[in-house]
């Protein structure tokens, strides 16, 4: 059976890595966690439980995932983030996928855990990502904002069953911490970008992401979870073109 590389890029993930990289147990013959000089005890803990540490200074995400891929053993690449773990299923779809021999690039759903509810509503599932590829076939691009893989032409992608369990947010207040600074990227990179915020912009596309994901995409099914979700996901919107506003006319 070809050796398959886990890869994990970290900044201050003690409370999450040990899940991550136990659930990897059987199913990689090499884990690489490349640290971005965590304060915390994210290296030492990933080092106890058998990964190669690599310390790097942060650049940005794309260029730190790109630069682990290149440090993977096996050319075969599994792309995890710290907060996400291997559900049982999807670990039996891996090990099956790699005993027939691994073609293309493979996908798998991820399912987000929020303040301890699985959120399957609100357009946060199945929300499928491409995380398996061969490296030479596949490079992390874009800003530092958002990460996106990009495939080389031709390659198909496959999909595999079972779900990639996704620790999202522990609580409210660290999602609303996020979006104040996701906000401000966004606000920032659009700025640059040359674009307005308009007051259809900062009044309305808020009013039409809470009723899109709570109406629409089903968030009231999830119930607290998914209320909490469209309210702020519509703040999150609001902030973005609520900054942009603040760029153009010279407020911080």
């Amino acid at each position: 059976m070809s050796g398959l590389s886990a890869v994990i890029i970290t900044r201050n993930e003690a409370h999450n890595i040990v899940r991550c990289l136990r659930a990897l147990k059987g199913v990689c013959t090499d884990v690489v966690v490349v640290d971005a000089e965590s304060s915390d005890d994210t290296a030492a803990l990933a080092r106890a439980e058998g990964a190669r540490v690599i310390v790097r200074k942060w650049t940005d995400y794309s260029d730190q995932k790109n630069f682990a891929n290149a440090q993977a053993v096996h050319p075969w690449v599994l792309s995890l983030d710290a907060d996400e773990e291997l559900s049982d299923d999807l670990k039996r779809s891996l090990q099956d996928a790699v005993s027939k021999g691994l073609s293309g690039a493979y996908a798998m759903d991820r399912l987000t855990n929020y303040c301890g509810q699985w959120v399957r509503h609100g357009g946060w599932y199945p929300d499928t990502k491409v995380r398996l590829f061969h490296r030479d076939q596949a490079r992390w691009e874009g800003s530092h904002v958002h990460e996106t893989l990009a495939l080389a032409p031709g390659i198909p992608v496959h999909r595999l069953d079972g779900d990639l369990l996704h620790y999202s947010y522990p609580t409210l207040a660290s999602h609303a911490e996020r979006i104040e600074r996701y906000s401000t990227l966004h606000a920032q990179k659009m700025y640059a970008a040359g674009k307005q915020a308009s007051v259809v912009k900062r009044w309305l596309s808020p009013v039409a992401k809470f009723l899109s994901g709570y109406l629409l995409q089903g968030g009231l099914l999830d119930g607290r979870a998914g209320w909490h979700i469209a309210r702020l996901s519509a703040k999150a919107v609001h902030l973005k073109y609520a900054k942009l506003h603040a760029l153009h006319h010279g407020r911080s």
